[in-house]
């Protein structure tokens, strides 16, 4: 299944990217897949594998009023396949084609306590300039962190959290020999 969905984000992608439209395209669809999420109606009717793809295809056409024309018509074609309902996992790879393009690092933020909108920019700029890359990022609090922060981008985590430490410290103190 990952595959088709690899498939189908680097169609959309080299389209984009011939058209020079990444980033309208990005946009849009990036709204469409917010719109599915926040409309239970919409979700479930393209996850539904009863519902015929052409009606599925006539109600996104109702639906898609956007100028993004390969937008419109990836969404349809996604219908006539019945791949509609994977639009989210399409999008993520989507994401991660542009983002790897464009030198973006994505990273996920975790702390201990909601950050202020200024903290996080602050943290976001200290990112960027360490890294050299623009940067993206999602935040999630975890109050068992107690305090600090971690940041994972793909397989790099860096845990500079209080519990993180903790348990370091619990590791080097039942491992020290006597």
């Amino acid at each position: 299944m990952a595959v088709a969905h690899r498939m189908y984000a680097r169609a959309l992608y080299e389209a984009a990217r011939e058209k020079n439209r990444l980033d309208p395209v990005r946009e849009e669809l990036g709204d469409f897949v917010e719109a599915q999420r926040q409309v239970p109606e919409l979700r479930e009717l393209l996850r539904n594998p009863q519902l015929d793809q052409r009606v599925k295809a006539s109600a996104l056409e109702e639906l898609l009023g956007g100028d993004e024309e390969l937008v419109r018509n990836f969404l349809l074609l996604l219908a006539e396949k019945n791949r509609a309902g994977e639009i989210d996992e399409i999008a993520r790879e989507f994401e991660r084609l542009v983002a790897q393009e464009q030198g973006i690092l994505d990273v996920e933020v975790t702390t201990a306590v909601e950050l202020s909108d200024q903290e996080a920019r602050d943290v976001i700029d200290q990112i960027e300039k360490a890294s050299g890359r623009k940067v993206e990022a999602t935040h999630s609090v975890d109050p068992d962190l107690i305090g600090g922060i971690v940041l994972q981008a793909g397989s790099l985590r860096l845990d500079a959290s209080v519990r993180g430490r903790l348990n370091r410290l619990r590791q080097e103190l039942t491992t020290r020999r006597r």
